[in-house]
């Protein structure tokens, strides 16, 4: 029998992961997947961005990465390289944290997963508590599908989920607009270009589940 899973948001802040690092210095958010360690010590990482040349940049003048390889398609960068570096993600993931989502933005990382069972949560919070700079952020049961919540059911990231809450509390899809781009971008603690990457591509995702893909 299956125990309860529950979901769960951690906020890593303080990480000197090369990944957080280059978000810092290129202002520039990153999708990432969980990091793939492999046996000769070394970690796979797979991560895009909006088209970023300083981002690129950084991460090739870092002496923890290497194979560094960049390609551009639909107006993103898409990378793999190789980490020496050890990610912190790890430490929770071998305490039993399952990732779905992980994204760094201003030198930290939000990672979104799910646990099975509460004594797994609580390896994971042992894992977390080990690290600096870790936080729990939210924590809930996963719905059934009746009860399923949006990030869920429309394949959103729990930023863009914040980004479409954020606007819709402040009035921004009303008509005529309460509110303006600038104003919800401020207050969510992005630039204005981030904010609205994120609300396009929130919408995208919304409305290939409606309509399904045109891929």
């Amino acid at each position: 029998m299956i125990d309860e899973c529950l979901a769960v948001e951690f906020r890593v802040r303080n990480d000197d992961c090369p990944l957080a690092e280059a978000t810092r210095g290129a202002n520039v958010e990153i999708d990432a997947q969980p990091p793939q360690h492999r046996n000769d010590g070394y970690d796979l990482l797979q991560f895009s961005s909006s088209r970023n040349d300083r981002l690129t940049a950084l991460l090739d003048g870092d002496d923890r990465i290497t194979y560094l390889h960049v390609s551009k398609t639909d107006g993103r960068y898409r990378y793999r390289c190789l980490s020496k570096h050890p990610c912190v993600v790890h430490r929770l993931i071998d305490g039993g944290l399952i990732v779905e989502t992980l994204c760094y933005r201003d030198g930290a990382a939000t990672i979104s997963g799910a646990v099975v069972g509460r004594d797994v949560l609580k390896g994971v919070m042992e894992a977390a508590g080990d690290t600096v700079g870790v936080q729990l952020e939210r924590i809930y049961p996963l719905q059934s599908e009746a009860k399923e919540i949006p990030s869920q059911r429309w394949d959103l990231t729990p930023p863009q989920e914040e980004c479409i809450r954020q606007a819709l509390e402040m009035g921004y899809f009303e008509i005529p607009r309460e509110t303006s781009t600038e104003a919800v971008a401020d207050e969510l603690g992005i630039s204005k270009s981030a904010f609205l990457e994120r609300l396009r591509r929130a919408e995208q995702s919304v409305f290939e589940r409606m309509f399904g893909s045109s891929n």
